[in-house]
């Protein structure tokens, strides 16, 4: 059985290539967002957030050969834990991160270390700012559009706890645009005019991410990009395509 950790639309393609290849796959997602993972018999999934000693638990109990880390290149945390109890219980460990679209010198971009950063940076433009990282990290560019004055508009899932975590920042109800990506060049350039974008704020998620959409609509709407930059190290060791990553495992477990 190898444990497939999931979460993005890297999930089923890497589960049923691993399952034609002779391999039990079991996918696990830390939330109840809905995740295709395939349809073939050997997959399964489980959907519950663990710790070190639950994910320990797991791979003894199911008896796990590997773990295959597809989690978002953004995750660091799980990613980490991930990692951590691989070596711990020597079961071999594949990192798969989708490769960074966005080149270093992209004009028109600005880069932030952190999102304490990027909120600095966006709300400074002194225009509207959409933002399309998600709800975990709303706090800094909430404080910073109440200091400044300048709105700040967020593009989330439409889940009672994306929604929650918008209105416990103290976001009107006009400023919450709700969808699952990724979205169109349109779409984005559609949701950049209605609200009077002048910066959006994005990481670097990967072609598979939207993030090539996302960058077009705004230059072809002017507005300016303010992209959080990868945890640093999230790459390392890591492989990019699905086909090398079936060949590391079945090189390690046969």
């Amino acid at each position: 059985m190898i444990l497939l950790l999931g979460g993005t639309s890297d999930t089923q393609p890497i589960a049923e290539r691993l399952a034609h290849g002779g391999h039990r796959v079991l996918v696990s997602r830390a939330t109840e967002t809905p995740l295709a993972v395939g349809s073939h018999p050997a997959i399964e999934s489980r959907c519950g957030a663990v710790d070190d000693e639950g994910l320990a638990r797991l791979i003894r109990d199911r008896g796990i050969r590997a773990i295959v880390d597809a989690t978002h290149p953004y995750a660091a945390e799980i990613r980490v834990r991930a990692a951590r109890v691989a070596a711990a219980t020597r079961t071999p460990y594949f990192s798969f991160v989708r490769p960074p679209v966005i080149p270093p010198d992209a004009a028109g971009v600005e880069r932030a270390a952190n999102h304490a950063a990027a909120a600095a940076m966006a709300l400074a433009h002194g225009r509207p700012v959409l933002l399309t990282t998600g709800s975990n990290h709303l706090a800094p560019y909430a404080d910073a559009s109440r200091r400044t004055g300048v709105q700040l508009v967020v593009r989330v899932l439409g889940h009672p706890q994306s929604l929650a975590a918008c209105r416990a920042a103290g976001l009107p109800e006009n400023c919450i645009l709700t969808g699952r990506g990724p979205f169109t060049v349109e779409e984005n350039r559609r949701q950049i005019r209605d609200h009077g974008i002048g910066v959006l704020v994005t990481k670097d998620s990967g072609a598979a991410g939207g993030t090539i959409e996302k960058l077009e609509a705004a230059r072809a709407e002017a507005c300016c990009v303010v992209v959080v930059e990868r945890p640093v190290g999230s790459g390392a060791g890591a492989l990019g395509d699905v086909e090398s990553l079936v060949r590391a495992v079945d090189c390690a477990i046969g």
